[in-house]
């Protein structure tokens, strides 16, 4: 059986399905944590606690291991695994992204400076200590902008300003995610900087894609219905095929092929944000990994393969079959209203009645301290519907959402 190292934080939604893919993949899985595993002394072939941290004590570690119990493939399942992942591929000879490239998708700074180079549309762009004093930069400020931390995912921290007021007080609500000292760990230096970017208006989309050998595979594109115009960035629906032109879907795959190449990734999953504006497409973001939390599900590929799978598969060198079914589907990430202990959850059985709705999941424990943005990070859950067109898929999923009711506690 092949072997391989999968990256899974402890906090990942994606767990499941990686092992649940592994197990059809008929692969062999060393789990790899950033916290030591009680039962790792009973299983020492198949845990392995690392600290995603240092990519470089990862790739020794690693190494080591592989020694006396060879790993043939190596997957990060998110952001905060894909420059360990990296690493590791480097240092056991197996198909990688060089480090700096994901490096560079993981920091959107370094993003900006290369796509700029590049000369790939994306936002203007200045970067900032967090020492600087915001009433003094707001003043030379072009609005509407975006602040934004250079290294949290999820929307976390991203805050839009129309005006010097708006700015400051966006500047501060920003200074204070990135002084948590969870936060700050994580950050390191980039935890003391602040990116401001021109405000893009139009309409967002997603490019969920493979690359091999450099070459940019489109898995799907999804369309966002909800306007993503601030001041907060929470997104909900994402539904796949999308209703923009072909024409202009294929000015999505350009524009995404153009923005991987300028960072230099070359293999694995990537995931883009872009928005299109009139005859244009500007890449926002570009990711040296797969589409995050449970979102993966609403993808099915040949005969039934989960996105997970066809990485998995790709990661090992076997044949994959990258067409998505004929299907419309999508997901809602179904936002926190408000902040507080989450007491209980009503309407359940009624959303699930909804034709098309195939799945609904709530994340968020019941008695959880639940944190909206910008500061939060999280969803209370997930809804999943599939139909014949991607119309009759968005209403499926505003209907059940409709149908939900959250009770919340200050």
């Amino acid at each position: 059986m092949p072997r391989v190292l999968l990256l899974l934080p402890t906090t990942s939604y994606r767990a499941a399905d990686f092992l649940e893919a592994a197990a059809r993949v008929g692969a062999e899985v060393v789990v790899a944590s950033e916290e030591s595993n009680a039962l790792s002394s009973l299983n020492p072939d198949g845990l392995l606690a690392l600290d995603f941290r240092d990519p470089a004590a990862c790739a020794s570690r690693a190494a080591a291991f592989a020694r006396t119990r060879p790993i043939d493939a190596v997957v990060g399942v998110d952001e905060d695994t894909a420059v360990a992942a990296a690493a590791i591929g480097a240092a056991l000879g197996l198909p990688h992204n060089a480090v700096e490239a994901v490096e560079a998708a993981r920091n959107k700074a370094l993003m900006r400076q290369r796509l700029a180079e590049a000369g790939v549309p994306a936002p203007r762009h200045r970067l900032l200590s967090i020492r600087e004093d915001p009433s003094r930069v707001a003043k030379g400020v072009e609005y509407p902008c975006v602040l934004k931390p250079t290294f949290l995912a999820a929307s976390r921290g991203v805050i839009r300003a129309d005006g010097e007021a708006e700015f400051v007080a966006a500047w501060r609500r920003i200074a204070g995610i990135l002084a948590d000292p969870e936060v700050a760990r994580r950050g390191a230096g980039a935890a003391r900087e602040i990116l401001v970017e021109a405000f893009i208006p139009g309409a967002e989309v997603a490019l969920e894609g493979l690359l091999d050998a450099g070459r940019l595979g489109v898995l799907a594109i999804f369309d966002k219905p909800d306007p993503l115009d601030g001041p907060y960035f929470e997104e909900t629906i994402y539904v796949t095929p999308s209703r923009m032109s072909e024409e202009t879907q294929k000015g999505i795959a350009a524009a995404a092929g153009r923005a991987a190449a300028a960072l230099g990734l070359s293999d694995g999953p990537v995931h883009a944000e872009l928005r299109v504006e009139g005859e244009g497409v500007w890449v926002i973001e570009i990711a040296a990994r797969s589409i995050g939390g449970l979102c993966s599900r609403t993808l099915r590929f040949g005969t039934g393969m989960s996105l997970e799978e066809l990485i998995l598969r790709h990661s090992l060198g076997m044949e994959v079959a990258p067409a998505r079914e004929h299907a419309a589907s999508g997901v809602m990430m179904i936002p926190i209203p408000k902040g507080g202990l989450l007491e209980r959850v009503d309407g359940l059985e009624s959303a699930r009645r909804v034709p098309g709705i195939s799945e609904i999941l709530i994340s968020a424990h019941l008695g959880q301290r639940i944190v909206p943005l910008p500061e939060g990070s999280r969803y209370l859950g997930f809804l999943f519907a599939r139909g014949a067109t991607p119309e009759l898929v968005e209403g499926a999923l505003r209907e059940a959402h409709s149908r939900l009711g959250f009770v919340i506690r200050d």
